[in-house]
């Protein structure tokens, strides 16, 4: 009688995740993602029932950071990179929540707002 060896699962815990805030003129998208870019919970201004130009303040920043990182709490979140993108008045909301909620630091910033550059050369104008 053959016998199938069991393996046990090793119960990874990771301790670091990355905190992406992307903010626009008319909302505010927040993703927790683990190192290995999966994404863990998300949240947007909509469900808050914030209106027009109140979705990209900074109250509406800290509430969704406060409502996503204590969602991940069981997760053993201990540090976190905060990645940037388009924020305009997002990040103090965002620094402020997590020095209030006192269990995680912030490891790493990074601003990730693409730059323009040159582009194309336009048309030169028609000499009469």
């Amino acid at each position: 009688m053959a016998t199938k060896a069991k393996s046990k699962k090793k119960d990874t815990k990771i301790v670091s995740w990355i905190l992406y805030v992307t903010t626009s003129s008319n909302n505010t998208i927040i993703t927790l993602s683990d190192e290995q870019w999966n994404k863990i919970s998300w949240s947007w201004t909509w469900p808050m029932w914030y209106k027009w130009s109140k979705k990209s303040t900074p109250y509406a920043a800290e509430i969704l950071t406060k409502k996503i990182v204590k969602d991940a709490q069981w997760l053993w979140l201990k540090e976190i990179w905060v990645i940037f993108k388009w924020t305009w008045m997002a990040r103090d909301g965002v620094f402020k929540a997590i020095n209030e909620i006192w269990l995680v630091d912030i490891k790493y910033i990074k601003e990730n707002t693409p730059i323009q550059f040159g582009g194309c050369k336009g048309k030169r104008p028609k000499r009469n």
